[in-house]
């Protein structure tokens, strides 16, 4: 099995295990909150954390991956905004309709296109784009309903987009420009997640439940689904930070998406939640949008591995006959130069 051949088998794993994890935590955690009444959802994501990293210790114990320390600041920063991201997502959920919030998740995808291509030079296809226009009207058909509009809930959600966005472009650059793994990083950058919702978590669930969370009347059923979002959160976290290392953040919120409509899904067949055609016409919709987004990437990342190969034997038949660059006035130190090709490309999608 070639090089590629790995790399797309693990991007097929990475996927695969973000998707079954999500959606499966997303059922236990409405079990708990709907049903068990637990509903401090900030304070639960800081043990979820604070879960992760001790696992990941005593893997590290356990040498299953190396420990690579690189720059702190970066490190510290990256998990500052990390958490303050959850925190003010869960923020404008508190102070918007669940149709405004919806909004603000399908926000996500157009600001990052925005900012990786000011910032990051990235440029994204017109049939990209289009795949994603598509998939994000499917989105709104299948989620959104009311839209009540507040100055604070919106300031607030702008805000959570905003972090999101720069806390998932930063996952996929800080992996390539510091050479980590998705692993290195979560390890290192758990603790000021974990720490950042630790503090603010209970007053923040204060705020949005008039309820303490250490007051909470925690039965074993309760402690048992706790226990059981914690080690689903072990896979979520993990595979969070591997999608976005090996694909892109717009490919990462893409896949949101999809796990939003099986999610409806799922609710329906197994919860009997209410659905209506509007919810099947939206999923639908979104699903053409994702298999077109998929289509296209691929398309565009096999047209792109030919070049490569191309400018490769290039290089390679300049090296072996370097009279022909002397005929044609250039060294070939400088030919080799310019068609040397990153080990990674920012167009991924």
């Amino acid at each position: 099995m070639g090089e590629g051949e790995r790399f797309q088998l693990g991007t097929v794993g990475a996927l695969t295990l973000s998707v079954v994890s999500s959606v499966s935590i997303v059922i236990c955690n409405k079990a708990l909150m709907s049903s068990l009444h637990f509903i401090f959802a900030t304070t639960l994501t800081s043990w979820h954390l604070l879960v992760t990293f001790c696992s990941l210790h005593v893997a590290l114990r356990m040498r299953f991956f190396e420990h690579k320390p690189f720059e702190q600041k970066a490190v510290m920063g990256f998990g500052i905004l990390n958490g303050i991201s959850i925190g003010l997502l869960n923020l404008s959920l508190g102070f918007n309709s669940v149709g405004f919030y919806q909004m603000t998740k399908l926000a996500i995808i157009p600001c990052t296109v925005m900012l990786e291509t000011i910032f990051l030079g990235k440029r994204f296809s017109k049939r990209i784009q289009f795949a994603l226009a598509i998939l994000l009207l499917g989105v709104g058909i299948a989620t959104v309903t009311d839209l009540q509009l507040n100055a604070m809930g919106s300031f607030l959600s702008l805000l959570a987009v905003i972090t999101t966005c720069v806390a998932q472009i930063m996952t996929n650059t800080i992996q390539k420009k510091f050479k980590v793994s998705s692993t290195q990083l979560l390890y290192q950058s758990c603790p000021y997640q974990a720490a950042t919702l630790l503090v603010s978590g209970p007053f923040l669930d204060k705020f949005l439940t008039n309820q303490n969370v250490f007051a909470f009347n925690y039965t074993t059923q309760v402690t048992v689904f706790i226990v059981l979002s914690c080690l689903i959160s072990i896979s979520v976290n993990f595979s969070t930070f591997l999608v976005i290392g090996k694909t892109s953040p717009v490919t990462y919120q893409v896949l949101g998406h999809l796990k939003t409509c099986l999610v409806l899904a799922f609710g329906y067949i197994l919860l009997h939640d209410p659905f209506s055609w509007r919810n099947i016409l939206g999923i639908l919709i979104a699903m053409v949008g994702m298999i077109l987004y998929s289509y296209y990437c691929t398309l565009e990342n096999q047209q792109k591995a030919v070049e490569t190969s191309v400018q490769t034997s290039q290089a390679r038949e300049a090296e072996s006959d370097p009279l022909i660059n002397v005929e044609n006035g250039s060294s070939v130190v400088s030919d080799s130069v310019v068609l040397m090709s990153p080990l990674w490309s920012k167009d991924k999608d």
